[in-house]
């Protein structure tokens, strides 16, 4: 059906009353909520009050204050850092010359060692096949594998002007 004189009159009305657009369409007949969500946009009739909405409460807690940092007096010199003593790294046991694993990867089971020995393309690689206490290695391997971080030592100067670098 199409847009006669007497639906969009029809239209107008129901729309000043507040119906939605699905109880206009099914009112009308024959056309669908978007067809008369579309009419009413091209009529210009979108001038409806806004559903009730539950009020908000109109008193605001009020806000701790920011903390204030007073600027320093004088710019302050860098001094540049002595470079901290680098701890050495805890040597990991001696199992770089491997001997051949107990395990292949038919009988690697849950709780072995999967660290793997040798290369893989040859027929004599395998895996420790050790039982592994937490995780996927034994406590040897797993010292190899997690090391610590290195704490990472700058000097005040050279980070200075690396990071000034960027800005220019």
């Amino acid at each position: 059906m199409g847009w006669t004189d007497e639906r969009v009159e029809l239209l107008k009305k129901l729309w000043a009353d507040g119906l939605s657009a699905s109880q206009i369409a099914k009112q009308l007949g024959g056309v669908t909520r978007n067809a008369v969500i579309g009419k009413v946009h091209r009529l210009g009739l979108s001038g409806r009050a806004a559903p009730s909405q539950p009020a908000r409460p109109a008193f605001k807690a009020p806000r701790a204050p920011r903390a204030t940092v007073a600027a320093p007096a004088a710019p302050r010199r860098i001094e540049p850092a002595t470079p901290a003593p680098v701890a050495a790294m805890p040597t990991p046991p001696a199992i770089y010359k491997e001997e051949p694993g107990s395990a292949t990867v038919l009988t690697l089971g849950a709780h072995m060692c999967k660290w793997p020995i040798g290369d893989p393309s040859t027929d004599s690689f395998s895996f420790c096949g050790r039982r592994s206490s937490d995780g996927p290695y034994c406590n040897d391997h797993a010292r190899v594998a997690y090391q610590p971080q290195q704490k990472r030592v700058r000097s005040g100067t050279s980070e200075l002007a690396r990071s000034l670098r960027r800005y220019i």
